[in-house]
């Protein structure tokens, strides 16, 4: 399918159509960046950002809930290989994993086996997934197992979608199709091979080295760019000279900054040098001024796009309405 294709099939849609999620199996977009010994594209952080900028500028929704998704998915570089290989050995293009990184319910230890129970927000993607993500805190005897440092232990958990009840009750002015709905896990028994921690690794691809927050800064900093490209396509013929140039300086500063900086990180995990918290930092700092920057030009110059802009059945109102639901992640909030 074209572009033209798909954004007729995305606009004014609450769930995305099964044509789209043939058309994401097809090229495989859940495993952006998956290792290819799984069944995965394996891209590299910037021919992944590019990938998902494209996405994000042919639909908020679509290029979010592949964002959010596929970012799940690279949770693959933490399960024990066993895990992974089960997982991913049979139609890996199927595989979508989805959740919440919320600590909303409890896993209590029953020698290898956790039994989990609890209530997590906003699973993006929630009806196209084959397996739920989640965060719990551990139990052992019914009491709250520490860490060494005296913190509550906590992990997270792999478990197929199958065994987990939806609450749909995602209704937002926009990123309608995300359908980030809640769910409810109720005694679901679960090996000790599908959890995993954060920061620890068993794959050797360069994406998997860099800092799940710079991770998480990039993909969905490149959505808000991609957003505002659309916006900047659908509007550009309703605006003065002025303004167009305004959003296009901005369009290109941002997509220079965002690369450039992407690149950097590429270059110190190739040359095995640290990225600091520091490094970090700066890179959120960087995004978020950035993000800002965009969201203050969309707010000036949507007063003068007309009746057109407040449509619903219109591209440019569904990308106002997507781009300003999706300011409200808790990253760049």
């Amino acid at each position: 399918m074209n572009i033209s294709q798909l954004r007729k099939l995305c606009l004014g849609a609450k769930v995305f159509p099964n044509e789209i999620i043939t058309w994401i199996e097809e090229n495989n977009l859940w495993n952006i960046w998956v290792p290819q010994s799984y069944g995965g594209l394996e891209l590299t952080l910037t021919e992944g950002l590019k990938k998902l900028k494209h996405l994000a500028k042919i639909d908020g929704s679509l290029g979010w809930t592949l964002t959010l998704c596929s970012g799940a998915n690279y949770f693959v570089g933490n399960l024990q290989p066993e895990a992974a290989e089960n997982i991913f050995k049979n139609k890996p293009s199927q595989i979508s994993f989805g959740g919440s990184g919320g600590i909303f319910g409890t896993a209590e230890k029953f020698g290898n086996i956790y039994r989990i129970n609890g209530t997590w927000r906003y699973a993006t993607g929630a009806p196209y997934l084959s397996h739920m993500t989640l965060s719990a805190k551990i139990l052992e005897n019914g009491r709250q197992v520490k860490n060494s440092d005296g913190t509550d232990m906590m992990k997270s958990f792999v478990i197929p979608r199958e065994k987990v009840e939806l609450i749909k009750d995602w209704s937002t002015m926009g990123m309608q199709a995300t359908a980030t709905h809640s769910f409810k896990v109720c005694d679901v028994e679960v090996e000790e091979k599908y959890s995993f921690v954060y920061d620890k690794f068993y794959t050797s691809q360069d994406v998997f080295k860099i800092p799940f927050r710079v991770f998480a800064d990039f993909t969905l900093w490149v959505n808000y760019l991609g957003m505002f490209a659309h916006f900047i396509e659908e509007g550009y013929e309703s605006l003065t000279e002025k303004r167009q140039k305004m959003l296009l300086q901005i369009d290109s500063e941002t997509e220079n900054l965002l690369f450039k900086l992407a690149s950097h990180v590429e270059y110190q995990i190739e040359k095995a040098e640290s990225i600091t918290e520091e490094d970090q930092a700066e890179i959120h700092r960087l995004a978020s001024a950035s993000v800002k920057k965009m969201t203050a030009a969309i707010t000036s110059v949507y007063p003068y796009l007309g009746v057109k802009a407040s449509r619903t059945d219109q591209q440019l109102n569904q990308i106002f309405r997507d781009y300003f639901t999706a300011t409200q992640h808790h990253i760049f909030r």
